[in-house]
């Protein structure tokens, strides 16, 4: 019998060497520029000193994904924003997990 589970988490995917600096290009050609290039920034720096400490370069990929994923669905947001939906129904998952303390 062997100990290893057998649904073992699945590793990031690298990105590609120069996917940081073409996401960071991606973030100044956006309008948010102004707010996301600084916040991209700051994550990125935070991940590559954790980086260096832990000779780890999970939390790199994790931050370049996460900002693909925002610029990638950046439009649909703004889609959403601009319908005028009613969301007023919807459920405040802080006041949720507020309640459950």
């Amino acid at each position: 019998m062997s100990a290893q589970p057998d649904h073992a988490p699945v590793p990031p995917h690298a990105p590609a060497p120069g996917a940081p600096a073409e996401l960071l290009a991606q973030l100044r050609a956006c309008r948010r520029a102004d707010t996301w290039v600084p916040a991209f920034e700051r994550e990125w720096a935070a991940a590559l000193e954790k980086s260096r400490r832990t000779f780890s370069l999970a939390g790199l990929y994790e931050v370049v994904q996460n900002w693909q994923g925002r610029l990638a669905h950046a439009q649909a947001v703004d889609a959403f924003l601009a319908s005028d939906y009613d969301d007023s129904d919807a459920v405040d998952l802080a006041e949720l997990r507020r309640r459950r303390r």
